[in-house]
């Protein structure tokens, strides 16, 4: 077979073709049309095929990318969906949403030499979705019963991959969620534009197919109590994500038109689904004709400013106290944000909602780059007489999200927490302060990445089907 590889010598880059930015204001349709065959292949065949490949040890899930590649550029196309999902549950969601910029592809050998980097993220995608298409996508197989259960709090991305994992162990697997609709922030919190929702509903589909049972708009401490769940239950993984908005302090944040991100994203997506949502009927959650600003220079800043547009704001423009090279969301959202009309004002903090009960605008302070700082990033100083104000109808607030008061929400003072309200887990098996109950995901590291989510659902499956497999020795044990 001729070599199919190292073709970056005579092939540059070229990623899927973008629908026009005024076509994507439209609609909240995804933005990027789907590789052909060819295009994928071709894409796939600059892959250098590195002895270190320094994309799999920068993707959390430690995905065998050139692997992968090589089989796409060879048309091996089901070895490939293959080889991809044998690390990640959920291949087709990572490759539309992971910062690829800040992960695999910003670590390609090819990048750092000046050819640009591979189309890691979008071949695979293509991968998957021809893997859909063509019926590669298996049932999940449960393996032979062992009479244990688990109860998972939580149905998004650490939820479903481990019900994923523990159910092929052959576990009964039972995933509790507070919202009507499973997939957490998957579901909720990403934009169509980014994450059309079937994708997120085949995988959830796949699941319940494989007797996995989810109990929605069930809430823990109220709908059932902790402790009743443990006694349903052989074991427990709490993976709730992170769901407190942090909060701006400055004077007039009170002012009604003040929104934060979440309550304002869970409103879009609710009326992508068709769904009757009062508070943006009424305007309170909608854009539409308002001045608006958004607080934040995280990826959940880049879906409110993006979501705005296209619920045709007058203006939107996106406020962050850093400048672009230090903001924590990936430049490829922000790229397309600015694509899409947003107006973006680096080192700019503000310091004041300003209305009296309505807002009408944001007063903010000029900031400059100092000293660094014990973590490494630099001090923020704020530039003497240098206030601006900027007209605001809306303005709502990104500053990222902490955990929740589990061990009041539960009723359980028994569990662990950190001094950040995170759950206390045993880095390696997940294991918490209380017997039989694990904790992953954002509720331990902090609001974090949807693929250490898939990364942490692995690995909480391995764990909790270790402990499960040595209670039934001690049962028999115990028998004997």
């Amino acid at each position: 077979m001729l070599q199919k590889m190292l073709k970056f010598v005579d092939r540059d880059r070229v990623s899927p073709d973008q629908r026009s930015p005024e076509a994507r204001r439209a609609d909240f349709d995804e933005i990027y049309m789907e590789f052909a065959a060819e295009k994928a292949a071709e894409q796939a065949s600059r892959c250098s095929q590195c002895g270190v490949p320094f994309c799999q040890v920068h993707c959390p899930l430690g995905n065998n990318i050139p692997d992968w590649l090589r089989a796409t550029a060879e048309g091996r196309l089901e070895e490939a969906y293959a080889l991809a999902a044998e690390t990640n549950a959920m291949p087709e969601i990572c490759g539309r949403i992971c910062p690829q910029d800040r992960l695999c592809e910003g670590s390609c050998v090819l990048e750092q030499s000046g050819h640009g980097t591979i189309t890691i993220g979008a071949i695979e995608r293509y991968v998957t979705e021809t893997a859909w298409d063509r019926g590669w996508v298996k049932p999940i197989r449960a393996g032979a019963a062992t009479g244990r259960s688990v109860g998972i709090i939580g149905a998004g991305p650490v939820g479903l991959t481990a019900a994923e994992g523990l159910r092929r162990q052959g576990h009964d697997v039972a995933i509790y969620d507070r919202h009507d609709r499973a997939g957490g922030l998957l579901t909720y919190g990403i934009p169509n534009f980014k994450l059309e929702k079937h994708v997120v509903a085949r995988r959830v589909e796949r699941l319940l197919a494989a007797g996995v049972s989810i109990h929605l708009e069930t809430e823990i401490g109220k709908s059932v109590s902790f402790s009743e769940l443990r006694d349903r239950h052989n074991a427990i993984l709490i993976a709730t994500g992170v769901y407190s908005a942090r909060e701006l302090s400055v004077p007039g944040i009170q002012s009604s038109g003040v929104i934060p991100a979440l309550d304002y994203l869970v409103a879009s997506n609710r009326r992508a689904f068709g769904d009757v949502v009062p508070e943006f009927d009424s305007g309170r959650l909608n854009a539409m004709g308002k001045r608006v600003v958004v607080v934040g220079g995280g990826d959940t800043a880049m879906d409110c400013v993006r979501t705005a547009a296209r619920q045709d704001a007058t203006s939107v423009t996106c406020l962050y106290r850093r400048d672009r090279t230090n903001m924590p969301g990936s430049q490829i959202e922000v790229s397309n944000a600015d694509a899409e009309g947003v107006a973006f004002e680096w080192l700019a903090s503000p310091q004041e909602i300003i209305g009296n009960e309505r807002v009408t605008g944001v007063r903010a302070e000029r900031m400059q780059l100092g000293a660094r700082e014990p973590d490494g990033r630099q001090r923020m100083v704020q530039i003497e007489n240098s206030a601006f104000s900027i007209e605001a109808d809306m303005v709502i607030t990104a500053l990222g999200f902490d955990p929740e008061d589990l061990p009041r929400l539960f009723c359980e003072p028994g569990l662990g927490v950190s001094r950040w309200g995170t759950i206390v887990a045993d880095p390696i098996t997940g294991a918490t302060s209380i017997p039989g109950v694990f904790a992953g995901g954002d509720i331990v590291r902090g609001a974090s990445l949807v693929v250490w989510a898939v990364r942490d659902g692995r690995e909480l499956a391995r764990s909790i089907g270790n402990y499960l497999a040595h209670m039934h020795i001690c049962d028999k044990a115990q028998v004997s």
